[in-house]
């Protein structure tokens, strides 16, 4: 099986879980990111095809499920703390941001940021290609309630408030209960709505030396009541869900009252 192969039934398979929304194979298809990656292909190409890859199993299903466009950090860091300037990230994002949306995504989704400045630049890189095109920004919370660069949900919700963000979310964490506390934080900072993606866990390494994540479908499941209780309008599941994850995520919401 091929690599698009594999990337498509992928998405069948979230799709068949329950998905709603799906997103594109492209959280490291920037320039940047490919470039430090030895990839060869065209950000055009990389990019174009995944859409066209999620858009498939997008139509193969018997209800509307839409295509985010995944947009991931640029790897490295900006001025003073790396080399990047702020015009190379503008040129990084905008040149992937025009591809998604060239190819069709239903919305961008600009996701594990931990800088307010580089995602105030993915956020407008991202609105200069497409005024109008629906916009999640969401934030990665792996030092409890703060960013990697220290950087709290109200501030995240301050900063983005200006920006002409549709959605703010939350994604990855150290653990569920911090996420959730991120999430409470978040929602008392904003009146826009928030899309909630948890990882399943921390990784870990077995015997094998086979990396798991730590949380089990079940137990994610039993999470949702409070994720949808704090305000979460979206929900899902990050790094180490999988089907199984989702399927118990979503019988979860169906059921939640």
């Amino acid at each position: 099986m091929c690599s698009s192969d594999l990337i498509l039934k992928l998405h069948q398979d979230f799709v068949e879980a329950g998905a709603d929304i799906i997103l594109t194979n492209t959280f490291g298809g920037s320039p940047l990111r490919l470039e430090a990656g030895n990839v060869v292909q065209s950000v055009k190409m990389v990019n174009q095809r995944a859409v066209y890859l999620a858009r498939q199993a997008a139509e193969q299903a018997d209800k509307q499920v839409f295509v985010a466009g995944s947009i991931g950090p640029a790897g490295q860091l900006m001025k003073p703390l790396g080399a990047l300037t702020p015009d190379q990230v503008y040129s990084n994002f905008s040149e992937q941001a025009h591809e998604l949306v060239e190819a069709k995504v239903d919305l961008i989704v600009i996701e594990t940021q931990f800088d307010l400045q580089e995602a105030s630049l993915v956020v407008k890189a991202v609105r200069d290609v497409s005024a109008d095109i629906p916009l999640v920004c969401s934030f990665s919370y792996d030092r409890g309630v703060r960013t990697m660069m220290g950087v709290s949900p109200t501030k995240m919700a301050e900063t983005m408030a200006g920006l002409h963000v549709d959605m703010l979310g939350i994604n990855c964490g150290h653990s569920l209960e911090h996420n959730l506390q991120a999430l409470q934080e978040l929602k008392s900072a904003t009146e826009l709505p928030v899309w909630f993606k948890p990882n399943a866990g921390l990784p870990k390494v077995d015997q094998h030396g086979v990396t798991y994540y730590s949380l089990t479908p079940e137990a994610m499941g039993q999470e949702v009541s409070g994720w949808l209780r704090a305000g979460a309008s979206v929900v899902g599941g990050c790094c180490g869900t999988t089907p199984e994850h989702l399927t118990e995520i979503v019988k979860s919401a169906k059921s939640f009252s």
